[in-house]
């Protein structure tokens, strides 16, 4: 049966125009079996399982994923849905599950986390298609998730044991089925290596999926692919073109970081990445987590002296006092501290005032292209836009650009969104020229990644348009001021 479903997948993947290849080094990969050209759909899977992150709080749709009109199941009062007609289409899924989780205690509902109730949608959506109530596909069948792999024999102690109470935790859920725990337990250590993280099109984190045949696909910091979500579907779009035979690679990170810090995070996954950006990583590191040259005039980066106490300029051997750059980060570390202490008590305002002190003390450090001075910058965009202070908001938004188009490819989704985030402030503040540059920019790259068809993309389509027609009676009616910061 096994080799059947195998075969069946080979031949929906070959009319995708796609192959599963044993990659050297890597294991399973997808392979295109023809030319894919940028913002084109290499693959599209709907989860074989999936649960939203915030469960009890009802978040999203448990079937679409979206969050206006929820309402909560009447009989298990832990699922929520946003119309009848999601009820309906959940409905053969959501029986069994409704069923268990309705017979729990009140106090046992806590334990409902969004990692247990996938595993518990996994075991009832197996047996369901077992009985053959709900159809198996050659991309949809428990056979791909067999097949996914565990790392199991490398997972550290504290982890199995942590594995095994959650497995006897699905067994208190579904006390009816009879459950190999060790089984289970093997399956969680897939879900850490295996499960994606679903987002809205503005890349924050909505649920959790499992989807098998997008599993296959290998991770690169310098990927010629990038995975999108609409709702719960997922989409994988080609950023460059990819030739037939090349692997299609997206990234499992985020890549906005030193190798370093992206090794790291790849521990889970259990590889050492070895894509070119890895294995040639010294001078972009040096880059983005390097000192700036003393000389303002100049946008060398410093490099530590050997056997000398002081960093010295790559570009002008300009040196710059160890001890000097110790106090300064000394300092910039005590009012991090104090910042995220306003920052969690809710004292925006506060938080706002002192991440300004700590950006000015990190232009004085860090190098321009510094991933230290991009999240400073990062967070007093996100402070600002709180506080509905437009004009700081886009200063700071516009300074992270730069930064993105040095650490990301060309098409990537920040980019984008980023430029989006840009001309809607633009928009806010009437500077109606800049706006329509900056949402042209937002468009350019975002249809390459998120498509053209969603409703995300239509409503900057639709902003688009509008500034265009704007731009378009200003020049006409002479009204052209040429606007300025």
């Amino acid at each position: 049966m096994a080799a059947s479903w195998a075969e069946q997948l080979q031949r929906e993947l070959a009319g995708r125009g796609l192959a599963v290849a044993s990659i050297p080094g890597k294991g399973r990969g997808l392979v295109a079996a023809r030319t894919f050209f940028p913002g084109e759909v290499i693959i599209c899977q709907e989860p074989y399982v999936s649960t939203p992150n915030k469960i009890l709080v009802g978040s999203s749709c448990d079937h679409c994923f979206v969050s206006n009109n929820l309402r909560k199941c009447s009989v298990c009062r832990v699922t929520w849905y946003c119309s009848s007609d999601c009820q309906k289409k959940e409905w053969k899924q959501h029986q069994l599950e409704c069923r268990a989780m309705a017979a729990l205690p009140e106090d046992r509902n806590k334990m409902l986390t969004p990692t247990i109730r996938l595993m518990v949608r996994l075991i009832l959506k197996r047996k369901l298609q077992n009985e053959k109530v709900i159809p198996s596909s050659g991309i949809d069948n428990y056979y791909l998730v067999d097949v996914l792999e565990s790392h199991i024999s490398e997972v550290d102690e504290n982890q199995l044991i942590l594995y095994a109470q959650m497995a006897n935790l699905v067994n208190l859920i579904l006390p009816s089925l009879e459950l190999d725990l060790k089984e289970i337990a093997h399956t969680f250590s897939k879900f850490a290596c295996n499960a994606h993280t679903i987002c809205d099109p503005e890349l924050r984190p909505l649920g959790t999926g499992l989807y098998p045949v997008i599993s296959i696909i290998n991770h690169s910091c310098v990927p010629n692919a990038v995975l999108i979500f609409d709702g719960r579907t997922a989409y994988v779009r080609a950023l460059q073109p990819i030739s037939k035979d090349e692997e299609v690679s997206i990234s499992y990170i985020e890549t906005a970081a030193v190798t370093k810090k992206r090794h790291n995070d790849l521990k889970q996954y259990f590889f050492a990445c070895a894509c070119p950006r890895c294995v040639k990583g010294f001078q972009e590191d040096a880059l983005l987590e390097s000192y700036r040259c003393k000389n303002q005039a100049c946008d060398g980066f410093l490099l530590p002296e050997s056997g000398e106490k002081a960093y010295t300029c790559q570009k002008c051997n300009i040196s710059r006092d160890e001890e000097e750059v110790k106090k300064m980060t000394r300092e910039i570390l005590l009012l991090s501290d104090k910042a995220s202490s306003f920052l969690s008590s809710g004292n925006t305002t506060e938080a706002g005032s002192i991440y300004k002190i700590i950006e000015q003390l990190e232009q004085n450090l860090y190098h321009a292209f510094s991933i230290t001075l991009l999240h400073t910058r990062e967070t007093l965009l996100k402070i600002y836009m709180e506080l509905q202070d437009w004009q700081t908001a886009l200063t700071y938004c516009r300074s992270t650009i730069p930064v993105y188009e040095r650490v990301y490819p060309p098409f990537h989704p920040m980019i984008g969104l980023q430029f989006y985030t840009c001309g809607k402030l633009e928009w806010l503040l009437e500077c109606t020229e800049d706006a329509l540059k900056s949402l042209t920019r937002a468009a350019d790259i975002l249809k390459i990644t998120h498509g053209t068809k969603s409703q995300f993309m239509k409503e900057l389509f639709g902003k688009l348009e509008e500034a265009r027609a704007e731009v378009s009676f200003r020049l006409s009616s002479g009204h052209n001021h040429g606007e300025q910061f």
